[in-house]
This record gives C-alpha cells, sequence and structure tokens, in this order.
C-alpha cells in the first residue's frame, strides 16, 4: 500500500514541493532536478519529522533526477543520512548520476552512514534485507 503524506509545515519558497511518501515501513523521496539550498533544508526537516511520526526502518532518497552537487547538498544529504541512523533508521541513496559520484568523491563526501543503490528498486531490498538482519541479531 502507497500513502502519501505532505507534512504539515512550511512549503518550500522556491515552489518546489518535496513529498514523503511512506511505502508500508520506508519513507521515499526523490529530489527534484535542480534543489536550491532552502529545498534541501526544507528536504531534511520533512524526513526528520516524518521518521519521528511514523516510526519507519528506512529511507530511500532517489537523487536520480540530479545533475550537479554543490558542497551544501552534499553536507545537507551526510547530515540526514547520519541523524536518520541516530533515530533507528535506515538510509539508502538511489540513483546518483555518474556526474553526481565523481563530484562527491572530489568534495571527499562520506555519506553519513548512509548505503547506496543503482535505483529504488534495489534501494527498498537494501532497506528490507537491513531490517531483517537486525530483527535476527
Amino acid at each position: 500500500m502507497i500513502e502519501q503524506r505532505h507534512l504539515k509545515g512550511r512549503e518550500p519558497i522556491t515552489g518546489e514541493s518535496i513529498s514523503v511518501i511512506k511505502i508500508r515501513d520506508v519513507l521515499l523521496v526523490a529530489m527534484p532536478p535542480d534543489p536550491d539550498d532552502t529545498t534541501i533544508t526544507i528536504l531534511q526537516e520533512k524526513v526528520l519529522a516524518a521518521i519521528e511520526r511514523y516510526q519507519v526502518k528506512g529511507l530511500v532518497l532517489d537523487i536520480s533526477a540530479v545533475q550537479t552537487l554543490d558542497s551544501f547538498f552534499a553536507r545537507v544529504v551526510a547530515e540526514t543520512a547520519q541523524m536518520v541512523v541516530l533515530m533507528g533508521a535506515q538510509t539508502v541513496i538511489a540513483g546518483m548520476q555518474p556526474s553526481v559520484a565523481i563530484t562527491a568523491t572530489q568534495l571527499g563526501l562520506t555519506l553519513g552512514g548512509a548505503l547506496t543503490a543503482l535505483n529504488v528498486d534495489l534501494a527498498l531490498e537494501i532497506v528490507s534485507d537491513a531490517f531483517q538482519r537486525r530483527q535476527r541479531s
């Protein structure tokens, strides 16, 4: 069952709407192609609020539409991934374009405990597998 939730609170000043979609016990967020700093900050706020509200086991951050990466975007994504881990969920970043991977490497980006996947389908599998392993431990 797919349930779309627009969290209460502020909408991006840029007019770009970021939806946090709950799919079973996972949140799915698709980044817009060229997010500005305000959009990225609002993304972090919405994700953290949704993690707390729904107590999900994972977050899939789909960045497949993102073509360029700046240092602010990289830092906020890494920090958000780390915050999600601290809140007890797993972050998987899906769909990273080659140009973004190159820039992330050049910036020395660490992913704050996040895993990566080629696409959203694989990311959902990774979250499910990680949750099952954690329950067995």
